[in-house]
């Protein structure tokens, strides 16, 4: 039997550029009107005429293919063209397609290196958080994480970080579900002491967990988003009090807020809900 020829992936087989690209132009200018209504909050055909430089007539036969895929809407009011609704379906699959921890890389080694502790990654499950990634530091004594290990919310500086860009309806769901167990004498293990903790989590922007699951340990953490403005887990720095002194707290936790910020644009996250570029 003679062997199944190699299926060629993304185009045709006999593929030769065609002299004639009439379709393929086709495609250019529906992609840049589409570009064009992407940047707006709604257009009259005139000016997409206008900045696509295509004569009215082609930019709206452009336009009703569009319209008709969902990719662009018509306000019959005001007679204006604005993105559709498909226009983002498609864009999540990105979003779907990205890959938290190869992402998060490079995020946290520089966390590494600019706190000089070791940087963590978790991500939020129903009733913890499971650490997944971790770039050491050099220093001989170390945080030291194995990749699914799972922590409490109310024991970690990630699941704090997280609790507290949570409604209060669906924390009190989590405490009664997990518990507040102590695990030192410094687990918030009272729910008062815990919501007092996560305002001023929400506020600055960052969480400490200071020795509140293993003594002689500190972590200091901040969320990462989704697209929707939940939070999906988050980065941390993590290493012994004698180097993550009280001191050190206010310079280590703004580094680590502005690289949990980068690691959620970074994978199409954001903090308030409003989906970029859309």
């Amino acid at each position: 039997m003679a062997a199944m020829e190699k299926r060629q992936r993304g185009r045709p087989r006999a593929f030769q550029p065609a002299p004639d690209a009439g379709s393929v132009q086709s495609l250019d200018r529906a992609l840049r009107i589409l570009a064009i209504v992407a940047h707006s909050d709604g257009l009259s055909l005139s000016e997409i005429s206008a900045a696509s430089d295509l004569a009215a007539a082609t930019a709206y036969r452009m336009l009703t293919t569009l319209q008709n895929h969902g990719m662009v809407e018509f306000e019959s009011d005001g007679q204006l063209w604005s993105i559709g609704v498909e226009t983002y379906r498609m864009g999540a699959a990105f979003l779907r397609r990205r890959k938290l921890v190869d992402r998060a890389r490079t995020v946290m080694q520089e966390l590494m290196e600019k706190t000089g502790e070791t940087a963590n990654l978790g991500v939020a499950e129903d009733d913890c958080v499971v650490f997944v990634s971790q770039v050491e530091t050099h220093q001989a004594i170390r945080a030291f994480f194995r990749p699914g290990t799972r922590s409490p919310f109310h024991a970690s500086g990630i699941g704090k970080a997280v609790l507290a860009h949570l409604d209060r309806e669906r924390v009190n769901a989590i405490v009664r579900k997990a518990g507040l167990d102590a695990y030192t004498e410094r687990t918030l293990s009272e729910p008062a002491l815990l919501a007092r903790d996560l305002d001023q989590i929400r506020t600055r922007g960052w969480s400490v967990d200071d020795e509140e699951r293993y003594p002689g340990m500190r972590c200091i953490a901040a969320a990462v988003f989704n697209e929707f403005g939940e939070p999906i887990g988050g980065v941390s720095v993590s290493g012994p009090t004698v180097r993550v002194t009280s001191e050190r707290l206010g310079e280590i936790g703004p580094i680590v807020r502005d690289a949990a910020a980068e690691l959620t644009r970074m994978i199409g996250g954001s903090p308030d809900g409003t989906v970029p570029g859309l």
